[in-house]
């Protein structure tokens, strides 16, 4: 089973469209809005060195923006 977590702001109009995305794949996922949980933000830029939204993580790999191609070729790993 695949672990996706997406990372998002409320302002973010590629975030609504990667959500989206993943809703009409069928593919669960869990949000975390960055905007909203300030210590998560700190985390995801610690970790990624990346500050842009949305950020997708999938089973340990990132996937950067709303690119739904890297998104499905990770999923179907």
């Amino acid at each position: 089973m695949n672990h996706v977590t997406v990372y998002t702001t409320t302002t973010c109009s590629y975030c609504v469209k990667l959500k989206n995305f993943l809703r009409e794949q069928g593919i669960p996922f869990t949000e975390v809005n960055v905007q909203r949980d300030r210590a998560a933000a700190r985390k995801l830029v610690a970790k990624t060195n990346h500050m842009g939204v949305p950020q997708t993580e999938i089973n340990g790999q990132w996937v950067f923006g709303f690119d739904p191609d890297a998104i499905m070729s990770l999923i179907k790993q």
